[in-house]
């Protein structure tokens, strides 16, 4: 598999497993309707988990434009590939959406607020405050690509690394995702989010375009910050 490739896979299984399971808890007749943020988080931690294990021996598996321009900005890969892997990782997470949509068909016209439709495809905010919503932003992908750092520095059991990184999420989700929905990616916002502007989805509203930004420039911000304390303490 080429790293392209792999990038579009590990991208979509995330988006997949990540929007499946918002699917699942907020629009209406799906069996598992109103199961919570503790039920989302460790959907998200556990579709990175899988997703790393299916793009990591290929590409490294960033699977997050921030993760790669912060490693490309540490050395540790080559700025002339960036390009190429922030396409493919928009494009999973694009098919991803795509995915989720099909799988949920029949619920899109049972479900009556536009706003969980959206919450499907995209992260917004608790309360719309967009300095205080970029900030949460750059705080949860400057803990995302530290703590990476940091994790890269231990020695795991064989096979085990992946897993970490999924509950590694699970805790960012747990702790500081309140507040945006911690997209800390942007391929995984405005993929989707395309997604959700163009697909023919029952009863959707606005795609939400003036807040469409702040997760993109957040994570990008964020995982450069990571990245320039990871070195300056000595991570890397």
């Amino acid at each position: 598999m080429t790293p392209f490739l792999a990038e579009v896979i590990g991208t979509m299984l995330i988006i997949i497993f990540g929007g499946g399971v918002v699917a699942g808890c907020v629009l209406k007749k799906s069996k598992s309707e109103n199961s919570g943020w503790i039920v989302i988080t460790f959907g998200w931690g556990l579709g990175v988990a899988m997703a790393v294990y299916a793009a990591g021996p290929f590409s490294g598996a960033h699977l997050n434009p921030a993760v790669t321009i912060a490693l490309a900005y540490l050395g540790k890969f080559p700025w002339s590939n960036v390009p190429a892997y922030i396409l493919a990782q928009f494009i999973g997470a694009f098919l991803g959406a795509l995915i989720v949509w099909l799988h949920y068909l029949p619920h899109w016209a049972a479900s009556d607020d536009p706003g969980a439709k959206l919450a499907v495809f995209s992260t917004g905010p608790a309360i719309r405050n967009l300095p205080a919503n970029l900030l949460s932003e750059i705080i949860g992908t400057f803990i995302l690509v530290l703590g990476i750092m940091a994790l890269g520095a231990n020695k795991f059991t064989e096979g085990l690394n992946p897993f970490i990184v999924g509950m590694f999420i699970v805790a960012i989700g747990l702790s500081l995702g309140g507040p945006t929905g911690y997209a800390i990616n942007p391929a995984r916002d405005l993929g989707p989010r395309i997604a959700h502007f163009v697909l023919p989805i029952a009863g959707k509203g606005d795609s939400d375009w003036g807040y469409a930004w702040v997760p993109v420039v957040g994570p990008v911000l964020g995982g450069l910050l990571g990245a320039i304390v990871s070195k300056a303490v000595g991570l890397v």
